[in-house]
């Protein structure tokens, strides 16, 4: 289905860039390199488990989650601009 001056396809397209760019910034986030044996904020111990299954970690779990719940950000805005979106 087109519609105004997208071409067939479009909105598929649209969706899968969305999801690219997402999943590109979640990949940049993720810790890489040698686990810390202490966390880098509260100086705790991670537990072995943790350093095993996430390789680069450098937070515990407690930090971590107030990290994330800092950086948690949704955005409606829609960058790529379709006329369709704007139409609206």
């Amino acid at each position: 289905m087109a519609g105004g001056w997208t071409n067939d396809g479009a909105v598929p397209q649209q969706i899968d860039a969305s999801v690219e760019d997402a999943v590109k910034q979640a990949r940049s986030r993720l810790p890489r390199g040698k686990s810390l044996t202490h966390c880098q904020e509260c100086e705790e111990p991670i537990p072995e488990p943790r350093r095993r299954a996430l390789p680069g970690v450098r937070l515990c779990i407690d930090c971590q989650t107030e990290t994330e719940k800092e950086q948690t950000v949704s955005s409606t805005y829609n960058r790529r601009g379709s006329k369709d979106s704007q139409l609206k």
